[in-house]
């Protein structure tokens, strides 16, 4: 089992290195601001479904493969930086008409889950990163490595819930003052579709670390 020492000590690690600008608090934050906090939510609850994967991957041996393996990392890099330029396809298509309209929106919701799930999981990044990082803190006279690291990966999905919740409902109630203007609305979409061409353009040039 993990010692209170290292779970204080990986929590705060975790919570700041979720507050670090990135591509998954970026997109709960374009989301929110463009749909609301209970769309930046639903991103989210995606989002620590991929790193469920992610924790599994690493615990059960998964993740070396894309540590080890060139073609397995840029196969998924590309993936992923096509899937980023898809989202801005689509940001940069959407209209205030579309954004205002509140129908089938259980579906919607689902589909940004789908969409956060998607965009973590073609990360290869985040699986080096859990590589790297949960099994120097794992300790063997503790238990089970695969062990520790699963419980590992659930206190980063807790700090990812607490920083990326609160995101979620800050650029949401932000967004839904600007929501009430057709032309913030464009603006905001025309933003997240730069945002997500860039952060496509950033993935794709990642080279794999060894």
């Amino acid at each position: 089992m993990l010692s209170t020492e290292t779970v204080i000590t990986f929590l705060t690690a975790s919570t700041l290195l979720a507050l670090a600008p990135g591509p998954d608090n970026i997109f709960v934050l374009t989301q929110s601001a463009l749909r609301g906090p209970r769309a930046g939510i639903s991103v989210m609850l995606g989002l620590c479904t991929g790193l469920i994967v992610h924790s599994s991957a690493v615990a059960f041996g998964v993740a070396v493969i894309f540590q080890t393996s060139a073609a397995a990392f840029f196969i998924l890099k590309m993936l992923g930086a096509g899937y980023l330029t898809y989202l801005a396809w689509q940001a940069f298509r959407a209209s205030s008409a579309r954004m205002q309209s509140r129908g089938g929106e259980a579906r919607s919701y689902g589909r940004l889950y789908g969409r956060g799930i998607i965009m973590n999981i073609t990360n290869p990044k985040v699986s080096i990163f859990f590589l790297a990082f949960l099994p120097q803190i794992a300790d063997p006279a503790s238990g089970p490595i695969w062990l520790q690291i699963l419980m590992l990966g659930c206190l980063f999905i807790l700090a990812t819930i607490l920083v990326f919740g609160s995101i979620a409902f800050l650029s949401g109630a932000i967004g839904g003052l600007l929501n009430r203007s057709d032309r913030a609305q464009k603006i905001l979409n025309r933003l997240a579709g730069l945002v997500f061409l860039g952060l496509a353009l950033k993935l794709a040039v990642t080279r794999r670390l060894g």
